[in-house]
């Protein structure tokens, strides 16, 4: 396969600005992506995600699998065709939910035994399955199914164990990865997962085992679990100066604009979350020198202005006032949540490009 990563210039202190290149077109790093956890951005249709900038949509493996299913996706055409998207997209493995679902999961060595809260409906998702759904869904880049833990309450043997496990299973998704993808003319990327919790020694340890696999690119996941942000940028302090140049470095889950500036300075290439959106969609936005607006907050009720002056968004260029925006969030009109996704979304997506048109000086 032809080089996936070329840096084109670095980023103090670990940082760097580059190209990653997947089958479904060049991504320009670093670059925040969207959670479309059910195939969609929650609000916005695809014309309007790819207006603020957004290269890649994120979309949840676990979710598409209970509903519609990806043999239903696959018949449709793959991710792409039924999301009405032409850039690249990512999916997750479904390791999230393994957390996430607390007490409905039962994990065993060969996979996770998961039951849906909503309904009581019993799936079980092993690595080498959680590879097969991601392939079927059809995205350009897929994560290797992973043990994720909480931190609250985890003592260090249970750190240890999904350390372990995360490997072990690591080596399986590679496996069924070639298996299924060695007849592809241009197969997607797979992305092994670095854990170990706060426990820098098996960060590092981790690190090593999944860039110098046959993994394509490097996730750090663990991260935005009930953590403080100090912890976090000591993770990723720790971590900066150890990656490979020639791999892509993904964090899962992380997104405001702090944790970006954070990560991005150490050696973070992509990051995802759903905070953007669902902050906007409960009328919390980003304003001048990315300060939180509450755009519900009474004050705000015959403002004349915008969410953030300068803002090139829709919602700022076109003269949407927050006067206007607190209204439409006081009477539940859905037009506010659009809106303010709008802003949010550009303004992480100006921060990243920031970083790449200055070549590394932030720009606010």
């Amino acid at each position: 396969m032809n080089k996936i990563f070329e840096t084109k210039t670095t980023v103090a202190p670990y940082g760097r600005v580059g190209v990653l290149h997947t089958r479904a077109g060049d991504v320009q790093t670093p670059t925040f992506m969207p959670d479309g956890t059910r195939g969609a951005v929650k609000s916005l249709t695809p014309q309007q995600v790819t207006e603020t900038g957004v290269q890649v949509v994120l979309a949840n493996t676990y979710h598409l699998h209970l509903a519609p299913g990806e043999q239903i996706v696959k018949r449709l055409g793959g991710l792409h065709s039924f999301a009405n998207r032409t850039g690249p997209m990512l999916t997750d493995s479904g390791g999230f939910q393994v957390f996430s679902l607390g007490k409905h999961v039962k994990i065993t060595e060969e996979g996770v035994h998961f039951t849906d809260p909503s309904n009581g409906d019993k799936r079980f998702i092993s690595p080498e399955d959680s590879i097969r759904i991601q392939l079927d869904l059809g995205a350009d880049m897929i994560v290797a199914f992973d043990h994720l833990i909480g931190l609250d309450g985890a003592s260090d043997a249970d750190v240890q164990d999904a350390f372990d496990r995360t490997h072990r299973w690591l080596e399986r998704c590679i496996i069924e990865f070639k298996r299924l993808t060695k007849d592809m003319k241009d197969r997607p990327l797979l992305f092994g997962v670095v854990q170990g919790g706060l426990d820098l020694e098996l960060r590092k340890k981790s690190l090593e085992i999944v860039q110098n696999s046959e993994a394509d690119g490097i996730a750090i996941g663990g991260l935005s679990v009930g953590e403080t942000r100090e912890e976090m940028t000591t993770v990723l302090e720790a971590l900066a100066p150890l990656y490979r140049e020639d791999k892509p470095r993904f964090l899962l889950g992380v997104g405001t604009p702090e944790d970006l500036k954070i990560a991005v300075e150490n050696g973070i290439d992509m990051l995802d979350c759903v905070l953007p959106t669902r902050n906007a969609r409960h009328g919390v936005v980003w304003g001048k020198d990315s300060k939180r607006v509450h755009l519900t907050n009474e004050k705000y009720k015959d403002d004349p202005g915008v969410i953030e002056p300068g803002c090139d968004c829709y919602t700022c260029g076109e003269g949407f006032t927050k006067a206007f925006l607190r209204h439409q969030f006081k009477v539940n009109e859905p037009l506010a949540g659009t809106l303010a996704s709008i802003h949010n979304l550009r303004h992480m997506m100006r921060l990243c490009e920031g970083y790449r048109n200055s070549h590394g000086r932030m720009k606010s």
